[in-house]
């Protein structure tokens, strides 16, 4: 089974034309203090005015374009959407440590500036209409829309941008620190002009993305409220949708703001077409499959290889009042894994982890747990062409020679790491486990008495291995018998998600399953996945505390990338790197969504999603007489 991801069931592992007339008096007698607020350019810079920006400067839609490509314009607007969320949830405040935040809460805000689902890397406006930067993009100055409104029908300011940035910054989830390393300063001009400053060494290339797409809080709304506080009360925002009903830990639905101010721009014609969206809890998978046969919710993306490969035969698929579909996913496949806790001593010697990755027996898994519909994951960008193969290219090599003193010698001597395929025909493959008992042996650990390893000092290898979810019991349980079988004394830890996702956040783990959905354009995201900053923060998304000199050296290349052939050499040596550090056991991927859903919804494809995404939540739409059949047959309530 795949962990979820991009969906409402994903546990956050905590995610951006011209000037309207009304406003162009203000933006003439804004130019003044422009000439003088703009930080000093090169003689040859280029200066860039654009209704858009991209990593690489490239930008599909013009300035003016009616709607993205990919929408049906004329999509009718109604009915809901309903889905369901795994575990649950205690608060609406997505953006800080405190609390769990219920899926979907970030919908109540607007960012500057917005993506598509058929470019990698591209931003169009959204609050902002306009961004202006050098060629350098030392900084970047944002012109926002004058008719930009939070639901109470205040404005949304510069001031409001700059609060956003601020209050993230001080009191928002530690990754926010990270992230705002290379901000300098937030200024706002006036108060629909917003100017942010990046440090000149920092990683340029990215950081005017990364302000277009931060959340706008209201500055005065939390005039009398906590902002790092976790709440259930609605917050004020400026976005699309409007908390419906709450009932805590149990379901939550958002309601479609019928005066949303941006609801006739280009870039949300033909999104936000459901009035409601809706999301039902439940504490494990088959649970919530139970729930979606007898109509409990409309929509599933299926993760489960066992439901997926036997479950689907029920009356309504079999009437074909379910629709069962398997479509193309278009992104790197993501990085599943029993991952290590870096952080811990046991762990901090290779070979322990090599060995203990070699007690993890796919092929076996696959035969027998999962009908053989999945791949063996084995790169950090799987199902892309940043994934490592082979030996070094000569671009990676001219990137990892100044870094060999802190990473293995097989990056540059053997091909990258790849888990060795294990006999099928058992659990126990005993060549595997030789191996890695001979790497332990190596390591110090040896076999006492009693038939547990332990080191020089006496010291049992004590594991525990974290889980939350009963359907992931039939996997976890044969991984943590071949870790016995090799002398380690391996123990299951079930726990509910609540006490899941506080003891990751607090890295209160030995290993743990756990899933990321990888940019197509990896960049700044990569420090809170993988760098050293990030590896003892708290709430950060460095789950394995990772903190190395050359992976950190990498990012920050990769950041810096300014052709996607670099930034793919780039990649593909960091995920050489990360593969011979073996700071996790690779799980596997199904490059496809499959899917199911009550025969209500319709889309504007038909086989093919956007690339980056299916957009059921935004860009599909509900079918009223479809739904009613539905109800006139039984199939529904």
């Amino acid at each position: 089974m795949n962990r979820p991801r991009n969906s409402a069931a994903a546990r956050t592992v905590p995610p951006f034309s011209f000037l309207p007339m009304p406003a162009f008096m203000a933006l003439v007698a804004a130019c003044v203090v422009m000439m003088t607020a703009i930080a000093p350019v090169r003689a040859e810079e280029r200066i860039i005015r654009a209704h858009g920006i991209s990593t690489f400067g490239e930008l599909k839609y013009p300035e003016g374009f009616a709607h993205f490509d990919y929408v049906n314009p004329e999509a009718p607007k109604g009915g809901t959407f309903s889905t369901w969320g795994f575990g649950t949830f205690d608060s609406l405040s997505p953006y800080i440590l405190k609390g769990n935040a219920a899926a979907l809460s970030s919908v109540f805000f607007d960012t500057l500036m917005t993506g598509s689902l058929d470019e990698p890397d591209a931003m169009y406006g959204l609050v902002a209409h306009t961004i202006e930067y050098p060629e350098s993009r030392e900084w970047a100055i944002f012109y926002m829309r004058p008719e930009a409104t939070f639901s109470d029908g205040t404005p949304v300011t510069a001031h409001d941008v700059v609060f956003s940035y601020e209050v993230l910054r001080d009191k928002g989830q530690p990754s926010y620190r990270v992230l705002f390393r290379d901000f300098q300063s937030v200024e706002a001009l006036d108060d629909h002009t917003v100017k942010f400053t990046f440090n000149p060494d920092g990683a340029l290339r990215e950081l005017p993305m990364s302000a277009a797409g931060l959340p706008i809080f209201s500055r005065a709304y939390y005039e009398t409220r906590d902002f790092a506080e976790s709440t259930l009360e609605p917050p004020l925002g400026s976005g699309p949708y409007a908390l419906n009903r709450v009932d805590p830990g149990r379901s939550v639905s958002y309601k479609r703001r019928d005066d949303y101010w941006a609801r006739d721009l280009n870039v949300n014609v033909g999104q936000n077409n459901f009035d409601i969206l809706q999301v039902e809890y439940f504490a494990d998978y088959t649970t919530a499959f139970e729930a979606f046969k007898a109509g409990a919710y409309m929509y599933r993306e299926e993760f489960m290889s066992l439901i997926w490969a036997t479950g689907y035969d029920f009356p309504a698929v079999q009437s074909e009042a379910v629709k069962v579909e398997t479509l193309p996913d278009g992104r790197p496949a993501g990085t599943q894994g029993f991952w290590f806790n870096l952080r811990r001593p046991i762990f901090e010697d290779a070979r322990v982890r090599q060995a203990l990755g070699m007690a993890f027996n796919f092929e076996w898994a696959n035969e027998s747990l999962f009908y053989g519909i999945y791949k063996r994951t084995d790169s950090f960008w799987e199902n892309s062409t940043m994934q490592a193969e082979g030996l070094p290219s000569d671009a990676e090599l001219a990137l990892l020679e100044p870094l060999r003193a802190h990473i293995p010698e097989s990056v540059f001597t053997e091909p990258a790491f790849s888990p060795a395929e294990s006999d099928p025909s058992s659990v126990a493959d005993r060549r595997a486990l030789r191996q890695a008992g001979r790497l332990l042996e190596e390591a110090g650990w040896t076999v006492g008495a009693d038939g547990i390893r332990v080191n020089a000092d006496g010291e049992r290898l004590r594991i525990e291995v974290l889980n939350d979810s009963a359907s992931f019991e039939r996997i976890i349980n044969p991984y943590v018998e071949n870790l016995r079988r090799l002398g380690v004394d391996a123990v299951y830890v079930r726990v509910d998600a609540a006490q899941s996702q506080e003891r990751e956040k607090t890295f209160d783990f030995d290993i743990v399953t756990r899933r990321y959905a990888m940019s197509q354009t990896p960049g700044i995201e990569l420090r809170g996945i993988f760098g050293g900053e990030a590896a003892n923060v708290e709430g950060s998304n460095n789950i394995a505390g990772v903190n190395n000199p050359a992976v950190d050296s990498l990012i920050r290349t990769i950041e810096n990338a300014t052709s996607r052939e670099d930034l793919e050499a780039a990649v593909s040596a960091l995920d050489r790197v990360l593969r011979a550090m073996h700071i996790w056991v690779p799980q596997w991927y199904k490059g496809e969504h499959n899917i199911a859903y009550f025969d209500m919804y319709e889309r504007p494809y038909t086989d093919t999603p956007p690339p980056n995404g299916m957009g059921e939540l935004s860009i599909w739409w509900f079918n009223p007489e479809k739904a009613q059949a539905l109800r006139a047959s039984g199939a529904i309530r």
